[in-house]
C-alpha cells in the first residue's frame, strides 16, 4: 500500500513535469521552412515576406493573458520576470509571485502590485483588435512603475524626472531627434523592447489604417530618430535565452514567431545598419573633409537640408557618446575633434525629415 502510493505521489509530481518537458520541446525549433518565403528579401520585400508569414494568427482574449504569463515570463520558483524591476546579475528590490495574489488591484508605490503592461501604447493603435492583446508586445510589470511610463514614448534620458528602484528612468530625451519626455529601460533589456517594436512593425505592416501618429512613430511604423535608436538598441542587447523562451512559448499560443528573435540580422536587412556599429558601411551619406582628422573637420550638408532644427550625435564604435563644439557656415558646419580620443567614430545628422551618417576616423 506505502510503495503504491508513493508511485503514485510521483507519478502526480512528475508527469505535469514531463507534459511541460515534451510541450517545450514541441516549440523549442523553428518550424521547417517557417522562413522560406524571406529567402533572399532586403527592404520592404523582406517586411512583406514576413508579415505574410507571422500574420493570421491565433488571437487569445485580453482576459487570459495573465493565464499565459507563467509560462511566457517567469523565472524559476513562479517568480514573475518584470523588466521594470529586475536588476540582472544581482538582487531585485522587490519580486513577485504568480498564482500568490499580488496582481494589481490598486497600488500606492513600487512594490504593490503588478499587472500588464502594453509596451507599444494601446492608446497608439486604439486599443483594438488583435493587437490589444497580441502578448508578443504584452508583459507583466510592476503597476506603479507601468503608471509612470504612461504612454511615453521609448528613449534615452538626459535628465531623469523621476528613476524606478531598479533604474528605469522617465525625463528628458537626449537621442537625436526627439526632445521630449520618454523612458529609458535598463541596457539589459532594450533589445528586448526593440525586437519588440520591429515585431509590432512587421505584423501589422498595411494593418495600421486606424493608427496614430506619435511622437515616436508614424501608424505602425517607427519614425527615423526611434528607428535609429531601436536599430542601436539591438546591436548593444543581444537576443537571449529570455527572448528565445518566450518566443518559443508565444509560438506555442499565438502560432506566430518574432522574426527578429529567430533571426535578428533580419532589422538591418529591412531597415540598415545601426548607426554605433562596426557593421556600418564605409560609404557614408556625408562628406566628412578632412577624413582622417586631428583636429577640425567639416561637412557640407545635403542639398535642402533645414539648418534651423536638427541634431548632430558622435559616437564612438563602442557606443559612448561624445559632446563636440561646432559652428555653421552658410551649408557648412565645422567641427571641433581635436579632444576625441584616436579612432573610428559615427555621426548621425537627424532632420526633420531624414538622418544622414557617417564615419570618421580621428588621428
Amino acid at each position: 500500500m506505502r510503495k503504491s502510493y508513493a508511485i503514485r505521489l510521483w507519478l502526480q509530481a512528475t508527469l505535469p513535469l514531463l507534459f511541460i518537458f515534451f510541450i517545450s520541446n514541441v516549440f523549442s525549433q523553428i518550424p521547417s521552412g517557417y522562413y522560406d518565403p524571406a529567402n533572399g528579401k532586403t527592404g520592404v520585400a523582406l517586411q512583406t515576406a514576413l508579415h505574410n508569414i507571422i500574420k493570421g494568427h491565433t488571437v487569445v482574449s485580453y482576459n487570459s493573458i495573465p493565464g499565459y504569463f507563467s509560462t511566457t515570463d517567469a523565472k524559476p520558483g513562479s517568480v514573475v520576470w518584470d523588466m521594470y524591476s529586475d536588476v540582472p546579475g544581482g538582487t531585485p528590490p522587490y519580486i513577485y509571485h504568480y498564482n500568490m495574489g499580488q496582481e494589481c488591484g490598486n497600488y500606492g508605490g513600487e512594490g504593490d502590485c503588478y499587472n500588464r503592461e502594453h509596451s507599444w501604447p494601446k492608446s497608439w493603435f486604439n486599443d483594438v483588435a488583435p493587437m490589444n492583446s497580441d502578448m508578443f508586445h504584452i508583459y507583466p510589470t510592476d503597476g506603479y512603475v507601468n503608471g509612470r511610463r504612461s504612454n511615453y514614448a521609448y528613449g534615452t534620458v538626459s535628465s531623469a524626472s523621476w528613476t524606478s528602484q531598479n533604474g528605469c528612468k522617465l525625463g528628458t530625451c537626449n537621442w537625436p531627434g526627439f526632445s521630449g519626455t520618454v523612458f529609458e529601460p535598463l541596457d539589459e533589456y532594450k533589445g528586448d523592447f526593440a525586437r519588440t517594436y520591429f515585431y509590432m512593425s512587421t505584423r501589422y505592416y498595411t494593418e495600421d489604417g486606424s493608427w496614430n501618429t506619435t511622437d515616436m512613430t508614424i501608424k505602425s511604423q517607427l519614425k527615423p530618430w526611434a528607428l535609429q535608436m531601436m536599430l542601436h538598441w539591438c546591436s548593444i542587447d543581444p537576443v537571449s535565452t529570455k527572448e528565445t523562451n518566450r518566443n518559443n512559448a508565444m509560438y506555442g499560443i499565438q502560432h506566430n514567431r518574432n522574426p527578429f528573435i529567430d533571426h535578428s540580422e533580419y532589422a538591418y536587412q529591412i531597415w540598415g545598419n545601426p548607426v554605433g556599429t562596426q557593421e556600418l558601411n564605409a560609404v557614408s551619406q556625408l562628406d566628412i573633409y578632412p577624413n582622417p582628422a586631428v583636429d577640425r573637420c567639416s561637412i557640407e550638408l545635403p542639398a535642402g537640408f533645414s539648418t534651423s532644427r536638427f541634431n548632430l550625435m558622435v559616437m564612438s564604435v563602442t557606443g559612448a557618446r561624445f559632446n563636440i563644439a561646432w559652428s555653421l557656415n552658410g551649408n557648412t558646419l565645422s567641427m571641433n575633434v581635436e579632444k576625441m580620443p584616436k579612432g573610428i567614430y559615427f555621426l548621425m545628422l537627424t532632420g526633420e525629415q531624414a538622418i544622414y551618417r557617417s564615419k570618421l576616423i580621428k588621428d
